[in-house]
């Protein structure tokens, strides 16, 4: 018998925008079924922005494995490429279009970091913990207070000075039920 689910996914790719995409719906499906879902915004912008760096800075492929791994109170996403260089964080100039996306993992994640990885690669990844309260409590939005008023029937509805509109009429629906 099985105790605990696995708790640990790993998907292979070419880092090319329309399987980024593809990464991050399986990240988040991944997080709903080990009931994380309060990581998954945070989760999915991580990985985008590693897959992201991937694409515009790995050589000599595009080829990476991205890992999610959940362990005790801490929820580990990285990404290896075959690209021995090691990124290197700058600082954007205020009107870039770029360079900003480790900065984003650093302060979203609760840490994050770069090993190498053999002769011919790295690991870029970050870390989100499981244990905030936000995480074993989701945040249930609460409902407003309607103000009930009873319905007005077509025959109680006012008509302008003209006589020709409606002063107010209440929406009516084709849709019958």
């Amino acid at each position: 018998m099985i105790s605990y689910p696995s708790r640990h996914c790993t998907v292979e790719l070419q880092a090319l925008p329309s399987r980024i995409g593809q990464v991050r719906r399986i990240v988040s499906a991944q997080l709903r079924y080990w009931h994380l879902d309060a990581l998954i915004d945070r989760a999915s912008l991580g990985v985008t922005e590693l897959l992201s760096n991937v694409h515009r800075h790995a050589q000599p492929d595009k080829t990476c494995t991205v890992e999610i791994e959940l362990l005790l109170d801490r929820l580990t996403v990285s990404v290896r490429d075959h690209d021995p260089r090691m990124p290197v964080v700058d600082d954007a100039e205020p009107l870039a279009t770029c360079g900003r996306g480790l900065a984003m993992v650093a302060a979203m994640s609760e840490s994050w970091g770069v090993r190498p990885d053999g002769e011919s690669g790295k690991v870029v990844w970050f870390t989100l913990p499981t244990s905030s309260p936000a995480v074993a409590a989701p945040a249930r939005r609460s409902r407003r207070a309607v103000q009930e008023k009873p319905a007005r029937r077509f025959a109680e509805v006012g008509h302008s000075a003209d006589g020709l509109r409606p002063d107010h009429a209440p929406a009516r629906s084709a849709v019958a039920g």
